[in-house]
């Protein structure tokens, strides 16, 4: 982007040894995409930093948790992007962009010299216009330094989507438009700017300007082609009413593909940006969008099909497009494939060109076919070579190919109604023929956890064909290591356990001698979020800095990190947790004395940051008072250097836990750590060692674990019902079988849809807009996850899991191929002869189907006759005649252009919805003609609901459950619909 700049332009990491490498600039101005190629050849690679080119240092790293939005890798970091998924031209020569998908997103909340409060600013970006979603929020600009909404007004970006929650242009969008924080803006209002047009450009430049008055602007164009054109220049959203977004009160940190708040619910591909301190006028903004268009943004030279896995010795269809983005014609032109050891490839039709004009493409069929082999997997690479001028060129294109037998991860239960553990995993062979599975392996990848092993198949199992392979929850599972001769064992749960029970650990028997304590839940290494990303631990450390310290007790055991790089410990003291807070009250450089949000981790001594940037005083703690803006506040050892503003963040590591040995490896923020309890004594020795994770099934407990059929093999590490991967592997690990990503359904939201494994993903589906992930009942991310996942296993909450149907059914499209059962619930409840249910939603139910309604023993089973329309509630305050707003208690269910019914029996009249909108306390139908009657509070207003084909033989009480078919574990899936198809 500058043009004397010759440093490094951004860092790829390898996934086959996690070797970094810096991307610079080639002879010609342009980043070394070749040089990318070659480090990651037959391999993935992940974009891990982008270098700020202004030398102030203002990097672009991995996100940090956000503390109410996290993301789904490893310590609730944002995941990485995948290094290829984005490749363009520019000048003709191939260079990439960061491709963003849900989940993911970079950061710098310690930034220098960023505009702050209401200091001027410019913004400017290019962005792929094909590729968005409707999440919250895509954006590149000025956010808070801690990864929280700290308030309206105090970021400001160039956003590029469909969002619609907080405000719109015209048309379907996509749309350019500034995220301010709690609120989308494209205008002066919130609502609909028309003037803000629905953008159809392949490559989009986005401007954003404002700061120093209360003025901003909004400016948009063709990356490609023409002037900049202005959507909006005024006054700040609101300004003339309230003070929400004048003055400002900007925070100074980067953000780039997420929120404010680290809402990362977002798609879209990042190219290039910039930020300034101060506004450029308009003429300076119109001098760079000519710059960018005379830089010729162009589409990717070589690019092929996509292909999905293979089964032994099958051909698929893969076509190659060489596109010539150079103003000469190219000449000689060829296209080949390389394949990985077995594979094979020809070309069905023609794969040399004489010639190719300029902005022309050609394309090539080429028939590939796997070996015959039982699994194998590489990469494709397809390559293009030609002539411009007297300059020989090549380009590669590449994708990763695997075949194996067709056995798959057919159904998946995360929890059940009073079960938060009632899981279990069901492979199907899809084959013919049967198929040995021994020693295959399933890895679990929860979200904010590295991948760990759920169970390696034993020796000697084959799968008949049409046959279903069950797995299990164990009762409890070991959270370290056992060796033999070991009689303590730590375990996840003691639930139901008690002396003198026997158990099975991993098919060996033993009695419980003594009963102790469980293992906490996990918690990380102090993840300094505003100063940071990360601390590093070297080897031969004995005290780690913790988020949490509760549940460590002195003499237990305590693990740090998963899977290969676990250590076991045991704790020799227990100190304060790390502190991540702000300042209560502004300060001023030369106080000693600082009011802060809480207090509740500080010792005196304790060594802190106030402030990020060049604002950033490093503090030591003398004497510690009471909290908040009318506390005592902390008395520091010596004055402050810098003035600073209420709410900047004071963060420091805490004392942490001490333990003995040291440790062998070094660690880092985000690594797990877990106190893991007393555990309990058995009373013989074990006979043989026993991996972490291995399976503890205690037979007289009916209320933890799985509960149904008997498993052919049991698991000890639970699924997280929050989102996660699971993924089955040959024996060897290196061929990806089957595997399912799952998660909460990608919306209008801020952190709806986070993909887990991107690397899994791209391989189980189409990676495009909002993702392409297993939606699951009781998934979900932000403030309300908790309550989202407890309501899942809650009493009487519905028996439903994830599977394909039919059997085996797998097109690669993991949003297609599993289905769950509908389930639904009765808002206001039921009467006993009622022919008709009124329902929070209806999607998946259909005529015919045999339904339950209602929970334990107030169940009773019905056939639907009809589907028609959602929603049930009740009006929350009176309704005038002639008026056209209902004041109700609920809009769940309802849709615009919905027919309901207001009122029952002959004092009941339709209407047609216009609006539906929810809020605190209630919400509001508008409808679209004047109410030809007065309404009471408490008055019913439905949809027209389910009918039955009988009528009920029972009451049910409101929130009672509905549901249709059952989970079927170890036999065929049973489900409303089949998969749908791309």
């Amino acid at each position: 982007m500058f043009s004397r700049y010759d440093g490094p332009l951004y860092q790829v990491q390898r996934h086959s040894d996690d070797r970094v490498l810096d991307i610079g600039i080639v002879r010609a101005g342009y980043a070394d995409a070749g040089a990318q190629d070659r480090f990651c050849a037959d391999t993935l690679c992940v974009i891990t930093r982008i270098y700020d080119q202004s030398g102030k240092g203002n990097h672009l790293y991995q996100a940090p948790p956000g503390p109410l939005y996290p993301g789904p890798a490893k310590g609730a970091f944002d995941a990485q992007p995948i290094a290829d998924m984005a490749p363009i031209t520019l000048g003709g020569h191939k260079v990439y962009g960061v491709y963003i998908m849900p989940g993911m997103g970079f950061r710098n909340n310690n930034a220098r010299d960023l505009p702050i409060n209401d200091e001027a600013a410019g913004i400017h970006t290019v962005v792929d216009g094909t590729h968005y979603s409707n999440g919250c929020c895509f954006n590149y600009g000025n956010a808070s330094t801690n990864g929280l909404a700290v308030g309206t007004g105090t970021m400001e970006s160039v956003y590029f989507g469909t969002s619609s929650g907080w405000g719109s242009g015209s048309g379907k969008g996509p749309w350019i438009m500034s995220d301010m924080e709690a609120g989308l803006f494209s205008g002066y209002d919130a609502g609909v700017n028309a003037a803000d047009p629905s953008i159809d450009w392949r490559f989009v430049t986005g401007v954003f300007g404002g700061g120093g008055r209360n003025f901003w602007s909004l400016r948009g164009g063709d990356a490609q082609s023409g002037p900049l054109q202005t959507f909006y220049a005024g006054a700040r959203p609101g300004s003339r009413e309230n003070n929400a977004y004048f003055p400002m009160r900007k925070k100074g940190a980067i953000q780039m593909g997420n929120g404010g708040d680290n809402g990362n619910g977002s798609a879209g591909t990042f190219y290039e940006g910039v930020m300034t301190a101060g506004q450029p006028a308009d003429a300076v903004t119109d001098a760079v969008q000519a710059n960018i268009v005379a830089a010729r943004y162009g589409l990717p030279l070589l690019t092929q099909s996509r292909l999905v896995s293979f089964r032994p010795a099958n051909t698929a269809e893969m076509t190659a497009t060489f596109t010539n983005s150079s103003r000469e014609p190219a000449t000689d032109v060829a296209l080949a494939v390389a394949l990985p050891a077995g594979w094979t490839a020809s070309a069905a039709t023609p794969a040399r060109f004489a010639e190719v004009a300029p902005g022309a493409s050609v394309h090539v069929r080429f028939e590939v076919t796997s070996p015959g082999a039982d699994a194998s997997a590489g990469f494709l690479t397809t390559r293009a070579d030609w002539r411009t001028g007297t300059e020989r060129r090549s380009d590669t294109s590449v994708q990763r190919v695997r075949s194996a037998r067709p056995v798959k991860i057919n159904e998946v239960r995360f929890a059940s109604g009073g079960n938060a553990t009632n899981q279990f995993v069901e492979l199907y062979n899809a084959a013919p023929t049967p198929v040995d599975i021994s020693g295959w392996k399933l890895v679990n990848t929860r979200t904010f956890f590295a991948p760990v092993p759920l169970a390696t198949l034993p020796a000697g199992t084959r799968l008949a064909p049409g046959s279903h392979y069950l797995l299990g929850l164990a009762t409890s599972g070991l959270v370290a290591p056992a060796a033999a001769g070991a009689t303590t064992l730590v375990l996840r749960s003691v639930e139901g356990f008690a002396t003198g029970q026997r158990i099975a650990l991993d098919g060996e028997h033993a009695t419980v001698k003594t009963l102790g304590t469980a293992a906490s839940a996990p918690t990380t290494i102090f993840i300094p979020v505003s100063t940071g990303p990360w601390l590093t631990v070297p080897a031969g450390s004995t005290t780690l800095p913790v988020a949490q310290a509760t549940g460590f007790a002195v003499g237990e055991k305590m693990a740090i990190d998963t899977g290969a790089a676990q250590e076991i410990v045991t704790v020799t003291a227990v100190g304060k947790a790390g502190t991540q807070t702000t300042l209560a009250t502004a300060v001023t450089a030369g106080t000693r004395v600082i009011k802060v949000a809480d207090v509740a981790n500080l010792l005196p001594g304790d060594r802190l940051t106030l402030g990020t940037g060049q604002r950033m005083d490093h503090i030591q703690v003398a004497a510690i008072g009471t909290p908040g803006a009318t506390g005592t506040g902390v008395t520091l050892t010596a004055p402050l250097k810098f003035d600073n503003i209420e709410g900047v963040d004071v963060a420091g590591p805490g004392t942490g836990i001490t333990f003995t040995p040291a440790t062998r490896l070094a660690h880092k923020s985000g690594d797990a750590v877990q106190a893991l309890g007393s555990g309990i004594t058995l009373a013989q020795p074990l006979k043989r060692r026993h991996a972490d994770g291995a399976p503890v099934v205690n037979a007289q407990v009916r209320s933890a674990g799985y509960q149904g059929p008997t498993p052919h093999h049991w698991f000890g590490g639970p699924l997280s019902i929050r989102g996660g991967a699971i993924s089955l592997t040959d024996p060897s690990g290196t061929v990806l079988v089957d595997a399912i990503v799952y998660g909460s359904q990608q919306s209008n939201s801020s952190a709806s849809g986070a993909v887990t494994a991107p690397e899994i993903a791209t391989l189980e589906g189409v990676q495009r807009q909002g993702g392409c992930i297993a939606v699951i009942p009781g998934a979900g991310s932000g403030p309300s996850a908790p309550a989202t996942a407890l309501a899942a296993s809650a009493p009487g909450a519905p028996d439903r899991s994830i599977g394909r149907f039919p059997d085996g059914a797998d097109s690669d499209s993991l949003c297609r191929d599993f289905v769950v059962q509908p389930a639904t619930l009765l808002p206001q409840g039921a009467k006993a002869g009622a022919a008709a249910v009124m329902v929070a939603n209806v999607t998946d139910f259909m005529p015919g189907q045999s339904i339950t309604i209602g929970a334990a023993d107030a169940q009773e089973r019905a056939v639907v006759a009809s589907v028609g329309s959602a929603g049930a509630t009740t009006v929350r305050t009176g309704s005038e005649q002639g008026g056209t707003v209902l004041q109700v208690a609920s809009t769940m269910g309802f849709t615009p252009g919905q027919a309901i019914t207001i009122g029952e029996g002959a004092g009941a009249e339709t209407a047609t919805v216009k609006a539906a909108q929810g809020g605190r306390g209630g919400g509001r139908i508008t409808v679209t003609a004047p109410l030809g009657r007065a309404y009471a509070a408490g008055t019913q207003v439905a949809g027209s609901g389910i009918a039955l084909t009988a009528p009920l033989t029972r009451s049910h009480a409101a929130g009672a459950p509905v549901t249709a078919e059952l989970p079927t574990p170890g036999a065929a899936n049973a489900y409303a619909r089949p998969a749908r198809r791309e």
